[in-house]
């Protein structure tokens, strides 16, 4: 995957980062609902151990923004990685509800295709002055791209240890706990990569500062992508995967497959967002391409077969995360240098904290319906987030 020609070494590090944190998210993230549901947990644990996944990440973020001006990037990222590494440990090794909710709470595992976790932030700041203003979009559409293939690539080996099992005569709860030492491996791995960071020159001139001057737009931004988030945490992966299961008994190597295809879809489109942005302006590429993502989000809800409703899903990816890129970009051109960590941790806190919540939620209409209520509901408040960024910042462009 070829990065912009202004790119520097410290950015391919943290987009190879990335795209190994989207293989381990994706392997284990598809069959963490069957193997809650294997140790014996209803659906509204298996909520509830999710929502703890996202408010542990959210708190550990909000914690990092508000002393990350104390702290240099690189220990935040070592230690990032040492939590990860006790993630997968814990989730191999443990099997009482109350445990792994502690330890979702605290660790770093990723229901979701997207990345809410505490790396998220501390790298977009290292990465922003890794490259020149022009191939900032396209930087971050790369680093998007890599996270999300290699999730795809995790999510389709997903059904690898159920299938293992089934040919060698394993224990299946043995199988889906080698996958989390899998995923603490895979977390070492990365902390190599990390000790190659060295902040490049242009990381090095610029010294973290709380926010002052862009307080203002960081909080209201904060506010509309609280909402995003909200609406999102509905359909995450995890209860996507619990949705298909209850409705229609699809097995996990078959949802390992769909996921596959609709992360894959995911990545590629994200190439798109940087010419969207440079053709018709950062929000513009945000909207435009979200709407209809949520509008095919809701129509998969009410289909009355998996292949219909696989479908739907796919379409939604073709469109869903073409706005991740922009969003990043946009945040980080808003922003004076100094601030932008601060910026990046306070706008992705408040996304962490909303989309926790949804998932309980979602684990409790499931419960008593297998009907796709949790993707309705999640369509109508992101289409209503859409609507509410175009109004308010249309008109605030970059500074640049």
């Amino acid at each position: 995957m070829l990065l912009p020609s202004s790119s520097t070494p410290d950015a391919a590090r943290l987009v190879l980062a990335r795209a190994l944190r989207g293989f381990a998210d994706g392997f284990v993230s598809v069959y963490l609902a069957a193997y809650l549901q294997l140790l014996g947990f209803s659906a509204l644990q298996i909520g509830a151990i999710v929502t703890a996944m996202l408010i542990g990440s959210a708190v550990l973020t909000l914690a990092v923004g508000l002393v990350g001006h104390r702290l240099s990037a690189r220990r935040v990222l070592f230690g990032a990685t040492a939590i990860m590494a006790a993630t997968g440990i814990g989730f191999a090794f443990l099997g009482d509800f109350w445990a792994l909710f502690v330890v979702g709470f605290i660790g770093t595992l990723n229901p979701s295709a997207g990345d809410v976790s505490v790396f998220l932030p501390t790298e977009q700041s290292i990465m922003v002055n890794e490259v020149s203003p022009k191939d900032r979009t396209a930087l971050f559409a790369r680093y998007n791209l890599g996270g999300a293939l290699l999730g795809a690539v995790g999510a389709l080996l997903s059904g690898l240890p159920e299938r293992s099992a089934h040919r060698f005569g394993w224990n299946l709860l043995d199988a889906y706990r080698a996958g989390f030492v899998l995923y603490t491996i895979t977390a070492l791995v990365i902390l190599l990569l990390y000790r190659g960071v060295r902040h490049g020159k242009a990381s090095a001139a610029v010294v973290n500062a709380p926010l002052k001057r862009s307080r203002g737009i960081v909080l209201r931004l904060s506010a509309l992508f609280s909402l995003d988030s909200f609406g999102g945490g509905f359909a995450i992966d995890s209860l996507l995967v619990l949705w298909l299961f209850l409705r229609f008994g699809l097995s996990v190597q078959t949802v390992g497959v769909v996921f596959f295809g609709t992360r894959t879809l995911s990545a590629l489109s994200q190439l798109a967002s940087p010419r969207l942005a440079a053709r018709f302006g950062l929000i513009e590429t945000m909207v435009f391409t979200h709407i209809p993502a949520n509008v095919f989000l809701i129509l998969a809800a009410f289909m009355p077969s998996a292949p219909l409703a696989i479908t739907f899903l796919l379409l939604r990816m073709m469109f869903s995360s073409m706005d991740i890129p922009a969003r990043q970009s946009y945040v980080m051109a808003v922003v004076p240098p100094e601030e932008r960590a601060a910026a990046a941790s306070m706008t992705n806190v408040p996304r962490s904290l909303t989309s926790a919540i949804s998932p309980l939620l979602a684990g409790s209409l499931l419960q008593v319906s297998t009907f796709g209520w949790p993707l309705v509901i999640g369509g109508v408040l992101k289409i209503s987030y859409d609507l509410l960024l175009l109004v308010q910042f249309r008109r605030v462009r970059p500074n640049e």
